[in-house]
């Protein structure tokens, strides 16, 4: 009652449609350049009767749209429920396997230099300027470039689609963590032992305490034959060409592990909130116990010396570098809509700055700590091998995990045990960020579409777990380890990280950084300092550039296994990625032809109270936004 009295001192006519019409837009049709409304004068409002004029030239405004509010915007429940779900989107798999091993391969200590310095120049400045536009908007990745540059829109699809691709090979991770975790709950770990039914000749135990045992280089591992041979079953897909039957055993692993999400993402934060309280933390309180344990292993101490010894020779390649700018992108996650949506639930005076600042904090030491984690068992295994750590750690991605990993903690006391935690880590650490992922989203196509699908939102949810599912089905199958591994290379790398320049060029050349820092202004009460005006206009786009160049000069050697991926898998794979970056000059194109007016009309950006070809009438933002107002401007 107090929104709608303060209101409607200022705009009855306009707040009579907000409070009780459901238009979407307020039309002045007869409103031109000529009008009083570019002169800096006020407007009338038809209908709105005596007093009902509208000043224009002072605070900046937004336009009004979805004016109903029979569905008020959710928020979290607490502020430690939005806490906890960016910290488990950012802290991912990736965390645990990768920054390990790209720390070693590029100089040890002396690779925490330029990842440092690529996270407070690059990472964390892209992780608040996500934070803040997501909260001041309130909006999800598509229609908040409404307000910022309606010719951008294509972004937000874009990065519809680029989450729909991650959702494909991301979530057959955990589906095979599953598969480990069913396994665990026997006295004898099946990986090993070489006397199962899956295993060949070839089979060694590596770890045998038997010193009349020998292997030569075709010699091959229990833990390794178990992984691709029993859960993978890769040795009956020749490559790309036939990927052969889809795995039954991993189908419905994966079913479950889609049942899981959908349930606890069904109704919104408010219930995806709650569930991150265990996903979240139980990661930590594992990694703890592995780092006790593993540091009290035998030859730990060798593995830290290779994690943590700095080589400053490796400083002075390029490729240090490019691992270190694209680890702390894709380890904080800016660009994939999930930091927009999850901004959007805050209240409007929330403090994303030390929010940011918070979780990106976080994220780099959990990636730190899992170094410790992983290390002091490879320093084991070399040690119990009689070998150097170097020839143990050559594994890298999920291998790191389901081989080398998984054999070590099989041959400690209390196997069983640290495999089952181990496992529901590594489900726990996919979850959180799968939540996160479709969240994004969820959140983008709801708040583009209200009248369709605001009342609907558990059955889009499940159609998308579905598609999601379907679209998964090709990752199951015996080659479906090498569709997971191109998809990981091409489908979101370079795609996202082009999206993420474009977006923040949009903001900051062409909505333009004084007026995103006056936003942050009305909402936090301080003006952005120099430090990030330069970032967000220079710095990011130079840092996003930089990994993009990197990437089409240097196109990694795609590899899995003995399998060397053939040329046109290339060319696939780059068709994979084009398809949702052309969302971004397709919109274009049809936001041009579909505009009115001259060039200089056109409503590229939203700079002006009333666009001059549509006519949109716009109402003060601070005084609604302040008191809870996000359904009805969509803000």
């Amino acid at each position: 009652k107090k929104v709608s009295q303060a209101c409607h001192s200022t705009i009855p006519s306009i707040c009579t449609i907000l409070f009780f019409g459901h238009s979407n837009i307020v039309n002045i049709s007869h409103y031109g350049p000529g009008s009083a409304a570019f002169s800096g004068g006020t407007s009338s409002v038809p209908g709105g009767g005596t007093g009902s004029s509208v000043p224009l030239g002072g605070l900046r405004t937004l336009v009004v749209q979805q004016t109903s509010l029979e569905r008020p915007r959710e928020t979290w429940s607490k502020k430690m429920d939005f806490l906890l779900s960016v910290i488990g989107y950012a802290v991912d798999l990736g965390n645990v396997w990768r920054f390990p091993y790209i720390c070693y391969q590029n100089g040890g200590g002396a690779f925490l230099l330029p990842y440092l310095l690529m996270a407070v120049f690059g990472g964390v400045p892209l992780f608040y300027m996500e934070l803040a536009l997501g909260q001041f908007h309130r909006s999800g990745c598509i229609s908040i470039w409404k307000h910022i540059c309606p010719i951008f829109k294509g972004i937000g699809f874009a990065i519809c689609i680029i989450a729909l691709y991650i959702s494909f090979y991301y979530n057959t991770i955990m589906a095979w963590a599953l598969y480990y975790l069913l396994s665990s709950f026997q006295p004898t770990l099946p990986w090993t032992t070489c006397t199962n039914s899956w295993n060949t000749a070839n089979c060694n135990r590596y770890m045998s305490t038997d010193h009349n045992v020998s292997w030569s280089n075709s010699s091959t591992s229990p833990a390794e034959e178990f992984y691709t041979r029993q859960v993978l079953q890769v040795h009956l897909s020749p490559g790309l060409h036939q990927l052969g039957s889809v795995s039954w055993q991993l189908a419905l692993c994966l079913l479950f592990i889609f049942t899981i999400i959908y349930f606890s993402i069904w109704k919104g934060v408010k219930t995806s909130g709650k569930v991150v309280w265990v996903t979240a933390t139980f990661p930590y309180l594992v990694l703890l116990v592995l780092l006790i344990r593993g540091a009290t292993l035998p030859g730990a101490w060798r593995g830290v010396v290779f994690y943590l010894k700095p080589d400053w020779e490796k400083l002075l390649s390029t490729t240090v570098w490019i691992d270190a700018a694209a680890q702390i992108f894709f380890s904080l996650g800016p660009g994939f809509g999930v930091l927009l949506a999850f901004a959007s639930y805050n209240p409007f005076h929330n403090n994303c700055y030390k929010d940011a600042l918070i979780t990106s904090s976080v994220n780099c030491l959990t990636s730190f700590l899992s170094g410790f984690v992983i290390f002091t068992v490879l320093g084991y295994i070399a040690e119990m091998r009689h070998l150097d750590v170097d020839a143990v750690a050559k594994d890298a991605g999920p291998s790191l995990l389901f081989i080398v990993y998984a054999e070590a903690i099989a041959n400690m006391p209390g196997a069983t045990f640290f495999a089952i935690i181990f496992f529901l880590m590594i489900i726990m650490l996919g979850l959180d960020s799968t939540f996160a992922g479709l969240e994004g989203v969820i959140t983008a196509m709801l708040d583009e579409f209200p009248h369709v699908l605001s009342k609907r939102r558990e059955q889009f949810v499940l159609g998308l777990v579905c598609v999601c599912y379907l679209g998964a089905l090709s990752t199951l199958t015996y080659g479906g380890a090498f569709v997971v591994k191109l998809f990981e290379e091409y489908a979101t790398g370079p795609a996202v990280i082009t999206v993420v320049l474009l977006e923040v060029i949009a903001v900051s050349w062409f909505y333009g950084t004084n007026r995103f820092c006056n936003d942050i202004q009305l909402m936090l009460g301080f003006y952005p300092g120099l430090f990030w005006r330069v970032c967000w206009v220079a710095i990011c786009p130079c840092f996003l550039l930089f990994i993009v160049i990197s990437f089409l000069a240097f196109p990694p050697e795609v590899k899995l296994f003995q399998y060397h991926f053939p040329p046109w898998t290339t060319v696939l794979g780059y068709c994979i990625g084009v398809s949702s970056f052309i969302c971004v000059p397709a919109y274009m194109v049809y936001h041009l032809l579909n505009a009115k007016g001259t060039f200089k009309q056109l409503d590229l950006c939203s700079f002006t109270d009333i666009s001059p070809t549509t006519g949109i009438v716009s109402v003060p933002l601070l005084s609604m936004h302040r008191q809870g107002l996000p359904s009805a401007v969509n803000t």
